[in-house]
């Protein structure tokens, strides 16, 4: 038999990649990055690095850079609730995630964006449980119902009691971290068992150009030292905050992603990283910062072909759109990334079923993004051999009226060589008419109510729950919060 191909698509020769890498290693020995947390600056002071206190400034050199990208692994291992079900992170394995974390959820039934409630983070967590090719779930909504202060433990909270797969998320407070592991860890047994089996990764943005902040600075700390991994999110807009250039660009992403990787490797050599990020091709006709443009999936696949190159775990938001409805523009955009995401072997996608340049999230679009990771999941599986010889014995005896319909070689071969979507209309029109000639977007809708309906709740049982009460009411009164709201199945 031979062996199947996995398609696969590149953007960077080898020289062009080692151009980047070596001005990388310049601006990091030459300029360096600024740093505002004072421990990590202890930390470089002690790794023998000039820290320049008076501007925040630190120097790395390559061969510091170099040491540390050989102490971080090449691959991770992430695990669901049960720590059963386990997902590769590396290599060319492609998992999706809906993405963190939209400010407000677009309302299909009223036609308009509005803030999300407890109740909507609710359905999210429990439909991206129904979600086969959705394999990651992520703190993607942010709650209106409850202050901002308490906003990312909250969501943590909702997701982990309602969905059982890994999650992507990340904190906004430097106070947030230590709440959101006592939980992580509380699903897991134990803060060693969940260094053994990581749930979670935490996305970390350093601030363009070459800056990280005290925020995210202390994240990277936090997970390095308690063995989760972080997900480094450079954010440089294309002649804005970055180069205009995607090459320039990539030189800068490159410099925020080793120096982010030093910064876990001085806390606690070996700890896990995925070089990633949310770059974009600013608009500035606009002003605006179009995820669906393909200027930005190139820098995605591109700065994902560094990450690889350096045998690193490798992430982006693709398959996403800038649409501010579920509409053709919104499945071009979100087709197009998906395919090429899964093409470029990007570990992990981040982006499904968000909108309007990241800040709005939808159910609908979540579930039809769902149909097309499987599109691109059966691409990148690729064209098998399924017989010896390939087709010659289904020809032999051929007549005028031969047709292949009813052959035992077609009952044993179609569902594996094929998908069956549940949305995409396939019907002639004339069905499609007797149903109502309903759109996409209006059957997606439809469809979402009836996994929610068909599907119960996957609760995380109920002494665990009461745990995660316990911790997060905690939290909420450690910051001034007496009460969170009441949460329904």
């Amino acid at each position: 038999m031979i062996p199947t191909i996995r398609p696969k698509v590149d953007l960077l020769s080898q020289a062009f990649i080692e151009k980047i890498l070596e001005e990388a290693f310049v601006i990091l020995e030459r300029q360096g990055v600024f740093v505002e947390n004072s421990e990590a600056r202890a930390l470089f002071r002690k790794a023998g690095t000039a820290v320049d206190e008076a501007h925040l400034r630190v120097k790395l050199t390559r061969r510091l850079a170099e040491e540390c990208l050989a102490a971080t692994p090449a691959s991770i291992t992430l695990y669901d609730r049960s720590g059963q079900k386990e997902f590769l992170v590396g290599g060319d394995e492609v998992h999706f995630d809906p993405g963190s974390a939209a400010v407000k959820i677009f309302d299909h039934q009223a036609g308009q964006e509005r803030k999300a409630d407890t109740s909507d983070l609710v359905k999210f967590y429990r439909l991206t449980e129904c979600l086969d090719h959705i394999h990651f779930q992520s703190t993607g909504l942010i709650s209106g119902d409850v202050p901002d202060i308490i906003a990312d433990s909250y969501r943590l909270f909702i997701g982990l009691q309602f969905c059982a797969k890994p999650v992507v998320t990340g904190t906004f407070r430097v106070g947030g971290f230590r709440p959101m592991f006592e939980m992580l860890a509380a699903v897991r047994g134990g803060a060693e068992e969940l260094r053994r089996k990581p749930l979670a990764i935490f996305d970390a943005c350093p601030s363009p150009p070459l800056k990280w902040s005290n925020l995210t600075t202390q994240s990277l700390i936090d997970c390095a030292r308690a063995g989760i991994p972080s997900e480094l999110i450079s954010m440089g807009m294309t002649g804005a905050t970055s180069p205009v250039t995607i090459a320039g660009t990539l030189v800068q992403h490159v410099v925020e992603n080793l120096s982010g990787l030093v910064i876990c490797q001085l806390a606690q050599k070996g700890a896990p990283v995925i070089f990633g990020g949310s770059p974009s091709s600013f608009d500035m006709r606009k002003g605006t910062t179009p995820m669906g443009a393909i200027e930005t999936m190139m820098l995605d696949m591109a700065y994902s072909q560094i990450g690889k190159y350096l045998h690193l775990p490798t992430h982006a938001y693709m398959g996403l759109s800038d649409s501010k409805i579920c509409d053709s523009q919104a499945g071009l955009e979100s087709g197009i990334g998906a395919v090429l995401a899964a093409l470029a072997g990007i570990n992990i996608v981040s982006g499904a079923g968000m909108m309007n340049f990241e800040s709005s999230q939808s159910l609908e679009k979540l579930l039809i993004d769902d149909e097309i990771c499987g599109m691109a999941y059966r691409l990148i599986a690729g064209i098998s051999q399924r017989d010896e010889p390939l087709a010659l014995p289904l020809f032999e005896n051929i007549r005028p009226d031969t047709q292949f319909l009813t052959m035992p070689h077609t009952r044993t071969w179609y569902r594996l060589e094929h998908s069956f979507p549940r949305l995409a209309d396939r019907d002639t029109y004339d069905a499609w008419a007797s149903l109502g000639k309903k759109s996409m977007a209006q059957r997606a809708a439809d469809e979402v109510q009836k996994l929610l309906d068909r599907n119960a709740p996957q609760l995380a049982e109920k002494k665990l729950r009461k745990e995660l009460e316990r911790i997060m009411l905690a939290d909420a009164k450690t910051s001034g919060v007496e009460t969170i709201p009441e949460i329904k199945a």
